[in-house]
């Protein structure tokens, strides 16, 4: 019988596919090789009784923002020791050129090294980015980017073409550092990625994520809220309306259709976002679309957002737009969860809502809330939980079957959840350097009690035992780079 470095005992492994189910899971070299009823205890290292709990697939955080507001390495080190309490084992980070991040442009051979050298060494999970290509020289690196960096995924933001950023003072071009962001630049932008997705097809998905909103009509509705002196969540919502996301959603699958290029359509917020993509599959069911929403626009309303601590775009919406969104999960139309990650501290969010800075954490909560408020709240099932959050984000990021699922051969990334355990939430327990959290106050059941990155303990009990290293850079679509996902 093969020796184990580590074995789980007694657990209801909940599997994609399978369901839940009772099992032992015995890890060697990183990877889980054994999936029995009983795996004796002496041919184990380590032993983790986990009678009585269950254990998830670790969850990949697919939509999240490592040092968009503050330092990178310091960030990658902070906010990967939330990812790992809340479940999740692998961030998919997007970043970007201009101003934020490391606020600069040029070229992606210059700029990515940079960004991978900042990382080494700095998580507790393993990591992967999506970049935004955001000038001519961009999209000439493409293919670089996928057969060399390992790059599978590419990001366009509707809200920021033309040349005014929403109304404000500040001019889109600034903002990008690009003299071209229109919809010239993403229909040449979608022409290549259908190419590379036809090229790479079998090793891996190549697509395009998509921020939905529609400039044009938020510089009308932002312009009227501002007159009317409202300056809170409502008008925020009211600001950057439903409509604008619904536009921009129908916009972008005109050009999907006229490339064949795969879209992810992320954070939609709303019914009419969600409507909108929906009527997009059915028009065109030939197309490669992946709908995400996030923990917030699942939880958090404009009534119970804390104010400017729950300003984040799109806007949380109405408590209606909430069960919408779970009753499109319940129906299969939704693939994906994520958080949107993006810490900052309460001193940077600002107290004026049309200046603060956008966005706030949730990735310490990726388990805890799907299971709080999916499981016991709505009745979804545990597997669909698991699709949500880790295998059907594998399988849409080129990671599958490397991550995703508890399988032998499959890195051993899990998650060990307490059903029973109550907490409130707080800032204090979520392992992040934000000092603020807009879910303050929530009273959640389902909490992870440890969890593993391929084989190794980075959090249990409450407290991050892992060091910043463990986690390594992942090459996608793992498919095309099988050999060449260790740095």
């Amino acid at each position: 019988m093969i020796h184990h470095d580590l074995v789980i005992k007694g657990a209801i492994a909940i599997i994609p596919g399978l369901g839940a189910t009772r099992m032992d899971i015995g890890i060697a070299d990183e990877k889980i090789v054994t999936l029995s009823e009983d795996i004796p205890v002496s041919v184990a290292e380590e032993v983790i009784d986990a009678r009585g709990k269950v254990v998830f697939p670790g969850a990949i955080d697919s939509h999240f923002h490592v040092g968009i507001y503050r330092p990178f390495a310091e960030d990658a080190v902070s906010e990967s020791a939330a990812a790992v309490t809340g479940g999740v084992t692998t961030i998919l980070s997007y970043f970007r050129t201009g101003s934020h991040y490391l606020h600069k442009t040029g070229p992606y051979r210059e700029i990515f090294p940079e960004v991978l050298t900042l990382s080494r060494e700095r998580f507790l999970t393993d990591y992967g980015y999506h970049l935004a290509l955001m000038t001519d020289e961009h999209l000439s690196e493409m293919e670089a980017l996928i057969e060399s960096f390992g790059v599978s995924t590419f990001k366009y933001y509707m809200f920021y073409k033309n040349l005014d950023l929403a109304g404000t003072s500040v001019r889109g071009a600034d903002y990008i550092m690009a003299d071209a962001y229109d919809y010239g630049f993403l229909y040449q932008l979608m022409w290549k990625i259908a190419k590379a997705a036809q090229r790479h097809h079998g090793r891996g998905r190549i697509a395009l994520s998509l921020h939905c909103e529609n400039p044009e009509i938020i510089r009308v509705t932002l312009n009227e809220m501002r007159r009317q002196g409202h300056a809170d969540l409502r008008a925020f919502s009211a600001a950057r309306p439903p409509l604008s996301e619904w536009l921009a959603i129908q916009e972008a699958g005109v050009l999907a259709q006229a490339t064949g290029c795969p879209i992810n359509l992320l954070h939609l917020s709303s019914r009419e976002a969600v409507l909108a993509a929906l009527t997009l599959r059915r028009e065109r069911p030939d197309l490669n679309i992946v709908c995400e929403v996030t923990l917030h626009h699942l939880t958090l309303t404009e009534e119970t957002g804390l104010g400017v601590l729950g300003k984040v775009n799109p806007p949380l919406r109405t408590r209606e737009d909430v069960e919408f969104l779970w009753q499109a999960i319940a129906h299969g139309h939704i693939d994906t969860v994520g958080s949107d990650h993006a810490c900052l501290t309460r001193a940077m969010k600002g107290e004026e809502m049309w200046s603060a800075l956008p966005g706030f954490g949730g990735t310490s909560l990726l388990y805890p809330l799907m299971i709080s408020e999916g499981f016991y709240k709505r009745g979804l099932s545990l597997e669909r939980i698991a699709e949500l959050v880790a295998q059907n984000p594998a399988r849409a990021h080129g990671l599958w079957p490397k991550k995703g699922t508890i399988a032998i051969g499959s890195d051993a990334d899990l998650t060990i959840i307490d059903m029973e355990k109550e907490q409130v939430v707080n800032s204090d327990i979520l392992n992040s350097a934000q000092d603020f959290t807009p879910f303050e106050g929530m009273l959640v059941r389902g909490w992870p009690t440890l969890t593993l990155l391929r084989g190794h303990v980075v959090f249990e009990r409450g407290r991050i035992v892992g060091h910043p290293g463990v986690g390594r850079f992942i090459k996608r679509p793992v498919g095309l780079h099988a050999d060449l996902n260790q740095e």
